[in-house]
């Protein structure tokens, strides 16, 4: 037999019987996948290094992680007009449009705005991300004081899972009565109450935490009968999160196995600390899709928590069936099932729902944000991309059904 040196014509993979009529096909798809071509008079040293995938590879990489910065601060930031009027919705007991689709918001929203300032709608943003952080530093105190991990990644057995859901109990826990202080930020109306300092939303949380039995105003409830259904679905959302999250990424594994097209690139495309692109573009996916399911489901309980946060609090709110007057919440629940029942009863199944239109307006916005993003980062790879690279158009293809395509 020849040595792979021998061949002439076309350059043949290792192992590939030269007398063979079916080396064409073979070895036009094997240079395809690996993008190379081995002189003729080389012997044959195994394997080359895939040096025109680097480029589309890192590509791949910054759309996944500019995506990644687009969602995080799409979810903290940019969304928060749309949590405002939601929120405003929910508490409402006594709102007659229920703004479960999105269109019927928006003559109100320009009424909000003629009527106030452009603002109107960011109200407690800074309180917002206070619990946010506050929440990121209390996992994290409680992570170096007891040693359970903060992250689900660094579960290595099932107690360790366990501590780690109790660890995110605990802190949702501790942050509830900052968190029912930041409520009432949002939903509170600028021409009815003053604007709130910075730091009072501390102020507000410390004084829901000393009032922890029966509270000096009116109806309001005990904080420690908020913190027990607020804690319950925090940490039931979150485990239903990362199930789903899960069992996605595995469903999306088995479409990409069987796709032919994908399959191949799947196997060879590999960045430079040896992570692939795809797997990461996947977890990506069902993050956001997660994510999405998880708040259209617990919506109707999220409805509950609120109006059991803001009873008692003398928040006067927008009126959200004309934008153009205000409204005080004067309610008297007295737990969990009683809002339940009472709001069935009064609002029907629809009343869980009020609002429901904002959080379309919030998840269409999200994605919408992300297929931009997609979308500029894509192009502007492959303008910064040599030109002289052998396999362009297939980068471009690829970068075409890259993310949310």
């Amino acid at each position: 037999m020849a040595g792979f040196g021998d061949y002439t014509g076309y350059n043949r993979p290792y192992g590939l019987d030269p007398n063979r009529e079916t080396n064409d096909l073979y070895d036009t798809r094997y240079q395809q996948i690996y993008g190379y071509h081995t002189p003729l008079t080389e012997e044959y040293q195994g394997p080359p290094l895939v040096m025109d995938d680097v480029p589309e590879e890192e590509s791949n990489t910054y759309v996944t992680t500019a995506i990644s910065v687009a969602s995080l601060i799409t979810e903290n930031l940019l969304s928060h007009p749309f949590i405002v009027l939601r929120r405003q919705c929910q508490v409402h007991n006594s709102l007659k449009n229920y703004h479960i689709v999105p269109y019927t918001l928006l003559p109100v929203v320009v009424r909000l705005h003629r009527r106030q300032d452009f603002t109107t709608l960011w109200k407690g943003i800074g309180s917002t991300c206070i619990v946010k952080g506050l929440n990121l530093a209390v996992e994290d105190v409680i992570s170096k004081g007891t040693g359970w991990p903060k992250e689900i990644g660094r579960c290595g057995s099932v107690l360790q899972f366990l501590q780690h859901l109790t660890l995110k109990c605990i802190s949702i826990a501790i942050v509830t009565p900052f968190y029912s202080a930041s409520l009432v930020e949002t939903v509170q109306s600028d021409i009815a109450s003053d604007k709130p300092a910075i730091l009072d939303v501390f102020r507000e949380g410390f004084v829901r935490i000393l009032e922890w039995g029966t509270p000096s105003k009116g109806r309001m409830l005990p904080i420690w009968a908020i913190v027990l259904p607020t804690a319950a679905l925090g940490i039931t959302k979150y485990f239903a999160h990362m199930l789903l999250r899960k069992i996605t990424v595995k469903v999306l594994r088995f479409q990409q196995r069987h796709r032919h097209e994908l399959s191949d690139s799947y196997n060879i495309s590999h960045t430079k600390n040896g992570q692939n692109p795809l797997i990461e573009d996947m977890n990506l996916k069902a993050n956001i899709f997660a994510f999405i399911t998880m708040e259209i489901i617990f919506y109707p309980v999220e409805t509950i928590i609120h109006r059991l946060h803001i009873q008692g609090t003398r928040t006067i709110i927008d009126n959200l069936d004309t934008g153009t007057s205000v409204t005080p919440i004067l309610t008297g629940y007295e737990g969990f099932m009683d809002c339940y029942t009472t709001t069935i009863a009064k609002e029907g199944i629809g009343g869980l729902y009020k609002g429901f239109g904002a959080l379309v307006l919030q998840l269409a916005a999200h994605l919408a944000i992300i297929k931009l993003t997609t979308l500029v980062v894509s192009e502007m790879s492959n303008l910064l991309k040599p030109a002289s690279t052998p396999n362009s158009e297939d980068s471009a293809h690829t970068q075409q059904k890259y993310l949310f395509n």
